[in-house]
């Protein structure tokens, strides 16, 4: 076990020195705000502090929830970045055809058009910020097309457009329409300028927009290739290390009854009950937001005729639906902690029921305040200064506002604490299973801290440091110390019930965590390659997000063998369900991490893929498919040991778990899947402007194929009502088996 610490210990260090490394070069090299961006001939466009202002309207609308930018965020509006860009780049080239030859760019043969295109992407690309006046200097025509794209967006933002979701009034005010503009103006700038003395734009040339040159950088070719020899290296050294490893035998007799069977629930694991209650509430409200949200793809303004996007936006909608998703399988695992923890000490500390009670309280503040911030905000009730603190922050998964956020940060703290109590103990015995607690309490106060993350920022803080640290928080905090906090419970359970030695628990459980994290931790800035960063972020982040996908080709072992323990008694039939809810983690961890998230994670992928739907195929698989799948595991988990003696009537249970498995199998092949190809081969093709279009996203084709979502979402929504049916059960009765008469 000494080996197996001081790899876990050394993988900690060395990869958070590499991701710290990295955050500094992004400082250094991201694009720069202009204080101002002026013509040639003095006209000043921006003036300082509007494009930061503009920030704060695009955020205080939805943000990340009404479109996207650098290709982050929601999916029925277009880019705002790429559409701003090529509206731009049409616009110029349009005023020039007709300045120089009487016509459209567009009826103009090849050699002209290559003439003005060549033309455009000098007075595009070239740089022309001053760092000692922090000023941009732009050609008039740019000044033209300023003007012609803010008349466009005002439209969009005033009266409404249904293709986008975007309802009347979202912004009605001229000032902050322009602000807005300029914000728009500034991530165009980026993704477009060329950084000093080197023939790459900011965002490594993305998106793609051969109108002005951009297109695949050689580093993008190259290190896509580089990930893909490093996936199959990875692959073959991890089965041949499987294949060597010497299996150790479980030799201990396995109990002949239940070692669960004559626990009783001590006073604060019955005060966690209510946690789950609100846990099947949550998902059943996810799941209908979920309905909405995907609808208004084909139908913008309503929801099968109802004006619903007058009360309940698409911006609201989504916003909700991620957020009550990330509320509801983080509320899980916190109450599993808390549960189990009595089961690792056998002790319960003086007022650890209160604890639980003040934390539920807290959380239920958390969750009320910020959804009634973030309609309040996008309704615009809300100043944009008040919305970043209350409202809406505009950056997906961390929507909440800033005070929510700190009230959050304390809830863990506060579950930091409880969890140490009452682990306390067990920390203080020596045997096999102090290593096991040891690693729960490591990775409880990693997600407790990690959260912290999301607190880095400000209203006003550069784009590109905002998704550095915004993907800390839903990259390593969620996907990674989540993960290795649920292995550790999942090793736990199993040896609780005496299925698993403690000593082979405990080196399972850590050296999984290990692995994961050697390549989840400086994988993160897969998510980076487009932002804003330097190349350094695109080379770590591709070699080592390909390294994360090789602990996943190995969970076929794990699900079989948690299979197999599940039939070795009779009684472990009790844990029946609970298990497959396991084993449909390691299934989907296999096909939503490694297969979908590979598909895009590649430099070369992700530049025509990014923010199309091929990556809420990843996200549903992958968020639901593992993180919700384990939540529910582990629910069941709790709520099975909590009253031992009866047994479940698992009908609902049975069928819940296979409609939620088909159902979201078939929401992802049968429309999210040739949804994001086809707007891929859009993106390679016209440029990735088209493929987030309404010109392409509303034609007969693809709104068949959004329709499409319908069958896989009715199975999947009827296994969420059959779950929370049944947890309702082991309340009302209903879910037990009623016990037989003599």
């Amino acid at each position: 076990m000494k080996r197996l610490w001081t790899a876990f210990i050394l993988v900690m260090v060395l990869s958070f020195l590499v991701l710290g490394w990295i955050g500094t070069r992004i400082y250094q090299e991201m694009p720069p705000i202009p204080s101002k961006v002026t013509t040639t001939e003095g006209r000043l466009l921006i003036d300082e502090g509007e494009i930061q202002a503009g920030q704060g309207v695009w955020q205080s609308l939805g943000g990340m929830e009404v479109g996207s930018v650098w290709g982050h965020g929601s999916y029925v509006a277009p880019d705002w970045t790429a559409d701003w860009l090529h509206r731009e780049a049409v616009f110029i080239l349009d005023r020039w055809a007709t300045a120089d030859f009487g016509a459209p760019f567009a009826d103009l043969d090849s050699e002209k058009q290559a003439q003005l295109q060549g033309r455009l992407a000098k007075i595009i690309r070239t740089n022309t910020y001053d760092p000692s006046t922090q000023t941009i200097l732009i050609d008039p025509v740019r000044a033209e097309a300023f003007e012609s794209n803010l008349a466009h967006y005002s439209e969009v933002f005033i009266n409404g457009r249904a293709d986008y979701a975007i309802p009347a009034g979202a912004v009605s005010s001229p000032d902050r329409l322009r602000k807005l503009a300029a914000f728009f103006f500034w991530t165009s700038w980026g993704a477009s300028t060329n950084r000093p003395d080197q023939d790459v734009t900011f965002t490594n040339n993305w998106p793609y927009e051969p109108l002005v040159g951009n297109r695949p950088t050689g580093d993008t070719v190259v290190w896509t290739g580089v990930s893909i020899i490093m996936l199959l290296a990875g692959i073959s050294a991890m089965v041949w290390w499987h294949a060597a490893k010497k299996h150790e035998e479980e030799v201990t007799p396995l109990p002949e009854a239940d070692p669960l069977g004559q626990w009783v629930a001590t006073p604060s694991q019955q005060a966690t009950v209510k946690y789950f209650w609100v846990v099947s509430a949550l998902i059943l409200v996810q799941m209908l937001l979920g309905v909405v949200t995907a609808h208004y793809g084909v139908e913008g303004d309503g929801f099968y005729g109802i004006p619903l996007s007058e009360w309940l936006p698409y911006s609201v909608t989504r916003t909700w639906h991620i957020q009550m998703g990330l509320f509801w399988i983080a509320t899980a695992w916190l109450a599993a902690g808390l549960f189990i923890g009595p089961l690792v000490s056998e002790h319960e500390p003086p007022g650890q029921r209160l604890g639980v009670n003040i934390l539920f309280a807290a959380l239920l503040l958390v969750v009320v305040g910020s959804l009634t911030g973030e309609l309040l905000s996008v309704h615009n009730k809300l100043s944009d200064t008040v919305s970043f603190y209350f409202g809406h922050q505009g950056y997906e998964y961390v929507d909440l506002g800033r005070v929510w956020q700190i009230a959050l940060f304390a809830g863990l703290l506060l579950w930091l604490v409880l969890m140490i109590r009452v682990l306390l103990p067990a920390l203080r015995r020596t045997g096999e299973q102090k290593q096991l607690v040891t690693l729960l309490a490591v990775a409880s106060g990693a997600i407790a801290l990690f959260y912290g993350a999301g607190l880095t920022w400000g209203q006003h803080s550069h784009l590109s440091m905002v998704e550095y640290w915004r993907w800390w928080v839903v990259h390593l905090w969620v996907e990674g110390f989540f993960e290795v906090f649920a292995t550790t419970v999942i090793a736990f359970f199993f040896m609780r019930l005496g299925l698993v030695r403690p000593g082979i628990a405990a080196a399972s459980a850590l050296l999984s965590a290990t692995i994961f994290l050697s390549g989840g931790i400086i994988g993160t800035c897969h998510h980076l390659y487009f932002s804003g960063t330097p190349t350094v972020a695109l080379a770590w982040g591709s070699v080592f997000s390909a390294l994360e996908v090789v602990p996943l080709t190995l969970l076929g072992f794990d699900a079989m063998e948690d299979l197999r323990r599940s039939r070795l008694t009779k009684w472990v039939g009790q844990y029946k369900w609970p298990i497959y809810f396991f084993v449909a983690v390691a299934f989907w961890n296999m096909i939503g991490a490694g297969l979908f998230g590979f598909m895009i994670n590649p430099p070369i992928a992700l530049y025509y893929m990014q923010g199309l739907n091929t990556t809420p195929l990843h996200g549903h698989a992958a968020l639901f498919g593992v993180y919700g799948m384990l939540g529910i595991g582990l629910m069941l988990v709790c709520l099975r040991a909590l009253i031992p003696g009866r047994e479940w009537n698992d009908g609902w249970l049975r069928f819940s778990f296979w409609s939620l498995n088909i159902g979201l199998a078939a929401m992802c092949l049968l429309s999210l899947l040739p949804v994001g190809l086809m707007q891929t081969w859009a993106s390679v093709e016209h440029g990735y402007w088209y493929s987030r279009s309404a010109e392409f996203m509303q034609t007969e084709l693809m709104q068949w194929l959004r329709w499409l979502r319908v069958p896989g979402d009715t199975v999947f929504f009827l296994g969420a009502l059959a779950l929370v049916w049944f947890v309702a059960g082991l309340k009302t009765g209903h879910s037990f088996r009623k016990a037989e008469t003599p």
